[in-house]
């Protein structure tokens, strides 16, 4: 988690010829497209850094937060794919539609990836304001991004240790 004093999005995975073989597929809500769409960008980024190949990596949208779990699993349930990096930002607003959108993607993440036994990244901002979720997206706290695929790396890196 990001905080005030720090930017997290600095990295230790070093660029692996381990990383060539992995097929890494991100699911990116359209909407808060300023902020998804930086996400994604930075995502692809560090993972072409890492040497993932281009042709390697899956980019499917889904139309919003909500729909990040079923889209997931839709990838998940390719054997050719070894993570899903879920990619959203939720904001809130005056009702509580916020928690029953959060609450339900965060559970139908963590579901699809016990499901198939895979990384499923949980890259999805939860903000109070826009603001948080620019700072957040590229701003002065990094991008969130960089942070999910770099969880997507270690959690391969971890497959290939213990299984």
């Amino acid at each position: 988690m990001a905080t005030k004093l720090k930017n997290l999005s600095e990295t230790n995975v070093s660029k692996s010829n381990q990383c060539k073989k992995w097929q890494i597929a991100l699911v990116v809500a359209d909407w808060n497209p300023s902020i998804t769409h930086s996400m994604r960008d930075a995502a692809i980024e560090f993972l072409k850094e890492k040497g993932i190949k281009n042709s390697h990596i899956h980019l499917h949208a889904v139309p919003g937060t909500f729909e990040l779990p079923l889209g997931a699993q839709y990838l998940a349930s390719n054997p050719k794919i070894d993570a899903v990096i879920s990619i959203g930002c939720v904001i809130q607003g005056e009702t509580r539609h916020f928690d029953f959108i959060c609450d339900a993607c965060a559970h139908g993440i963590t579901e699809v990836g016990l499901k198939f036994n895979k990384p499923v990244i949980f890259g999805v901002l939860t903000t109070n304001t826009l603001e948080q979720a620019q700072d957040r997206a590229g701003g002065k706290h990094g991008n969130k991004g960089i942070e999910a695929a770099e969880t997507a790396l270690k959690m391969l890196l971890l497959r290939e240790t213990v299984c």
